[in-house]
């Protein structure tokens, strides 16, 4: 029986779930849903089965609108992790349960009982209480209780999270061999990547509430088109160069761009997937391989059928790597390669060349810009730094505005052409809602997958400032996006101040600050300041904040001072900011801070020409 998802949103309160998810599942396939916690799988699956009721969209089960019927009514199993069995019921009455509640007579509810038995393999366990079971076995029990009344879906939700490995390994060979028997529609959710290979004739990643990517599993781990499916499946290194001609540039190392590849533009970014079994390490540098450099070996793991590396490679200084997420103050990016664990393990610190046996290129992805447009498209801040963002990227800029009702395809049109006198018209998309302008900009920025937030600080056409403060606490606090509050005579990106504390929030600024200025190839310059009377604890922390901070962005190729002043913050920052005729000023502001934040913000750029990004607490 096929299952149809046509637009699923999910919101509890203000906070969105699951975001437009569409969806089709074919008659007999066992299909994953994949994703990290938090991701909206198990209350993806809750939607299918009649547990929960989506906000937007429609469930179809077998062609038919199930929309609006309860659990009872839509001829679906449901299988829960933490098993659900009735513990004052024997075996055979949990299983039997289902039946005897649709009225099946006693002998078929036998028959039932025990042909389902045998095929979990639970022969002869009928008069057990659930005490009497190991975890696998209630498992089974749960599974068999579900089949029991031949439903046409069988919806599993993380079934063998509870359990051991040698458990979960024989529950779910078990699980494709009885599905492979019985045909049976099956969504799956996991958080578990082996358990959905090993399971999934098809596997659907969702991040953020999304479905970013749907496919076999093969495809998944080889060939992924998104830099989330790359570096969440499977342990893969990503590296972000240039393209250069037929040449892929990273750091001072440029390897063929493949002919299968998706068109990039010339300068565009281009990410390179490569898994660490795919990488070979050797005392000389192979002939016949395309080549990554020389390494030295940071950090060795033995695990069992495998040992692993890492492996610090100075002539990739300068490409941008996304797996494996640098620490900060990393000095060139690491590499990860596997090997079978009866090879010799090479020592730290020891040299060797790196070569590739395979790798593969993302499709084209910039930075998503979605920007808030005002009253006068022509002239609005946030239209004309929003495409400043989304050009130098490469990216796609999504233009925001709200309408009357039944004023939408007018004022869309006036959007598009606005938007099209900046931008090539394939980096424009037009978004236009009616309502109240702060709910619909935050759910819109909570629907999609967007990058930052663009805002109008100044200017003909800009919000007045309390719209402007309540829009951007929503957006870093619920949404957890940074926010470019824009001003009208940004027209390109050259100098930037990162204005960074000593600690944990001040390395994500710094680093979100470095993959912006990698876009624009712009100069940075990093600024600390200490407060008087500040300990020699603080002086040493911040010292070595700076000192990584500066080792972070020379990774990157990127040009850069660092500068420490002592004083009043507010007073230090404003001077700063006033002399360096800076193009972009980045500030942090942690979630539960937010508001402070931005009225200290906003009274240290008031008079100033510049836009301001705002940068939420880096998960």
């Amino acid at each position: 029986m096929s299952i149809v998802l046509d637009q699923i949103s999910k919101r509890f309160g203000s906070h969105s779930v699951v975001q437009r998810v569409s969806l089709e599942i074919a008659s007999g396939e066992l299909f994953v849903l994949l994703g990290g916690s938090g991701s909206g799988k198990s209350t993806l699956l809750r939607i299918i089965a009649g547990l929960l009721s989506p906000n937007e969209g429609r469930v179809a089960i077998g062609g038919v609108d199930v929309t609006q019927l309860p659990p009872q009514k839509r001829d679906v199993g449901f299988v829960f992790q933490n098993y659900a069995v009735f513990r004052h019921m024997s075996v055979g009455e949990n299983i039997e349960f289902g039946l005897r509640v649709r009225g099946v007579a006693r002998a078929q509810c036998i028959e039932r009982r025990d042909e389902l038995l045998d095929l979990v393999g639970l022969t002869g366990l009928a008069h057990r209480r659930p005490h009497q079971l190991s975890g696998g076995q209630l498992q089974r029990v749960a599974l068999a209780r579900a089949l029991a009344y031949r439903p046409t879906v069988l919806l599993l939700d993380e079934p063998f999270g509870a359990l051991d490995l040698q458990v979960r390994t024989q529950l779910r060979r078990s699980l494709r061999s009885i599905q492979d028997e019985l045909g049976i529609t099956t969504v799956l959710v996991t958080h578990d990547q082996e358990e959905a290979f090993e399971l999934g004739d098809r596997v659907g990643v969702l991040y953020r509430g999304g479905l970013v990517e749907v496919g076999d599993p093969m495809s998944l781990y080889h060939r992924p088109h998104t830099d989330h499916v790359a570096s969440f499946i499977g342990g893969g290194n990503v590296l972000v160069g240039r393209k250069v001609g037929p040449l892929i540039q990273l750091g001072n190392v440029q390897i063929p761009m493949p002919q299968q590849a998706k068109v990039h533009q010339e300068g565009a970014p281009v990410r390179v997937l490569f898994r660490p079994e795919d990488v070979t390490l050797s005392d000389a540098p192979p002939r016949d391989a395309v080549q990554l450099g020389q390494g030295v070996i940071v950090e060795s793991t033995f695990a069992g059928s495998v040992s692993r590396v890492r492996v610090e490679v100075e002539g990739l200084r300068g490409a941008r790597s996304l797996a494996p997420y640098p620490t900060y103050g990393q000095k060139a990016p690491h590499v990860e390669v596997t090997f079978p664990s009866a090879a010799q393990m090479p020592h730290l610190q020891e040299s060797r060349f790196l070569s590739l046996n395979r790798y593969h290129v993302l499709d084209p992805h910039g930075l998503s810009v979605l920007s808030l447009v005002g009253r006068h498209a022509e002239v609005d801040a946030a239209l004309r730094v929003g495409a400043v963002v989304a050009r130098a990227s490469h990216g796609t800029l999504y233009t925001f505005k709200e309408a009357m009702r039944g004023d939408s395809e007018r004022v869309r049109k006036e959007l598009r052409l606005g938007a099209e006198q900046i931008l090539p018209a394939a980096q424009v998309e037009t978004i236009v809602r009616d309502g109240e302008v702060v709910e619909s900009f935050v759910d819109e920025a909570q629907r999609g997958l967007y990058d930052l937030a663009v805002l109008g600080r100044e200017g003909d056409g800009a919000f007045e400032p309390q719209v402007l403060r309540s829009l951007s606490i929503r957006l870093l606090r619920m949404v957890g996006i940074p926010v470019v509050l824009a001003h009208p005579t940004t027209t390109k990106i050259g100098r930037m101040l990162i204005c960074t504390a000593a600690g944990e929030p001040g390395k994500g600024d710094v680093l979100f600050g470095a993959r912006l200025a990698r876009h624009f190839r712009a100069h940075v310059t990093v600024i600390h300041v200490q407060r008087f009377g500040a300990t020699p604890l603080d002086v040493s922390r911040a010292k070595k904040h700076l000192e990584s901070a500066a080792q972070s962005l020379a990774a990157m190729g990127i040009e850069h001072e660092v500068m420490v002043k002592t004083g009043d913050v507010a007073m230090a920052l404003r001077d700063t900011v006033a002399r360096g005729k800076y193009d972009l000023v980045l500030f942090g502001a942690s979630g539960s801070a937010s508001r402070r934040a931005l009225l200290f913000l906003e009274d240290l750029i008031r008079g100033a020409n510049t836009s301001v990004a705002v940068i939420p607490m880096m998960g």
